[in-house]
C-alpha cells in the first residue's frame, strides 16, 4: 500500500525517525490488509522533528500546536469514534509542555494511540534538555550539565491508569512494528515511549544497542509486575549496571472515554439542520 506523499523529507540523513516512520508504515499496511479502513485512520502531530512524520504519510492528518496533539486527538475521537487516531509527539512536547494532556488522556482511558519519539532533547531547536534528559546532560540550555534527574514516563502513565503501557526502540523496527499494531488495536489509551537517538545532538545509539532487551509478554494485567519491570531503568544514561527493557509492560481492558460519554452515539453521523436565522 502506498503511504508516501510528495512532501520533501527534511530530517537529518540517518535520523532514527526514518526507522519509526518505516515501522509505522509497515504496521498500517498490515492493519489495512487485515480489514482496517485507511479512510478511518487519522494521524495527529504538533511541532518538532517527530511531528513532521504526518507530512510523510498519505493519511488523514491534523497538525496541532506544540505540546497539544494529544488533546486534539481526543477531540477528533469524540467527534467520530469510528476513527483510529494516532499521535506523533516528542518527549519535549509530551513530557514538558503537554504533560497534563498526557496524564488526563491516560486517566480518562481515551481511545487513542500516543507514539512518543523520545530522544531526551529538544532536537529541532538544537539540543536543549527535556524531562527525560539524563542527569548532567550538557546542551544549549544546560552547558554545565543539568542537575535534574529524568522523569520515567512509563511510571507516570501507569500511575495515571493508562491501559496499554509500552516502550520501543527505533533501531528494532520489527519489534516496534508489532508494538504499534498491538497499540492501535487496543481499545482504550495506548502509549509507546519510543527510544529514538538524535544523531545530531544526543546520539545514544551505542548505549541503547548494548542495553536494550525484549521482555516477555506475561502478567500484563499486574500493575505490580509492570512497575517492577519499568523500574529496571530510570532513564539515566550514567548507570552501566542497568539494562533497558522494551515491550508491553501493562495491558488491561476497560471501557473507553468515548464509550462512557457517548454510548453507541456517533456525533459525526448526526444530521441536524442549521437555522441561520438563529445566528443573526
Amino acid at each position: 500500500m502506498k503511504l508516501d506523499t510528495y512532501a520533501e523529507n527534511t530530517w537529518c540523513p540517518g535520523c532514527r525517525n526514518f526507522m519509526i516512520l518505516t515501522a509505522f508504515k509497515n504496521a498500517i499496511s498490515s492493519l489495512v490488509k487485515d480489514g482496517l479502513s485507511k479512510e478511518n485512520i487519522v494521524v495527529v502531530g504538533g511541532i518538532g522533528c517527530n511531528s513532521k512524520t504526518i507530512d510523510y504519510l498519505n493519511l488523514n492528518s491534523f497538525s496541532s500546536l506544540h505540546g497539544r496533539p494529544i488533546i486534539s486527538a481526543e477531540g477528533i475521537k469524540l467527534g467520530n469514534p469510528k476513527l483510529k487516531v494516532i499521535v506523533f509527539i516528542g518527549d519535549g512536547g509530551c513530557y514538558n509542555e503537554g504533560i497534563s494532556h498526557l496524564i488526563h488522556a491516560a486517566k480518562r482511558n481515551t481511545d487513542i494511540t500516543v507514539l512518543v519519539h523520545n530522544n531526551s532533547t529538544f532536537a529541532l531547536t538544537t539540543g536543549q534538555f527535556t524531562a527525560t534528559s539524563p542527569e548532567n546532560f550538557k546542551g544549549r540550555s544546560t552547558p554545565e550539565g543539568s542537575v535534574e534527574k529524568p522523569l520515567n514516563p512509563l511510571k507516570l502513565v501507569l500511575a495515571s491508569n493508562g491501559t496499554f503501557v509500552a516502550r520501543g526502540y527505533a533501531m528494532k523496527m520489527d519489534h516496534l512494528t508489532n508494538l504499534i499494531i498491538k497499540a492501535i488495536k487496543h481499545s482504550g489509551f495506548s502509549f509507546i515511549d519510543i527510544l529514538q537517538p538524535c544523531i545530531s545532538f544526543f546520539d545514544t545509539t551505542s548505549f541503547y544497542d548494548q542495553k536494550v532487551y525484549e521482555i516477555e509478554e506475561k502478567n500484563l494485567d499486574s500493575p505490580k509486575e509492570a512497575l517492577r519491570k519499568i523500574e529496571e531503568w530510570d532513564y539515566n544514561q550514567i548507570d552501566d549496571s542497568q539494562k533497558i527493557p522494551i515491550g508491553i509492560f501493562y495491558k488491561i481492558q476497560k471501557p473507553s472515554y468515548w464509550e462512557k460519554c457517548l454510548g453507541t452515539l456517533n456525533p459525526s453521523k448526526r444530521k441536524k439542520k442549521v437555522n441561520f436565522e438563529e445566528w443573526k
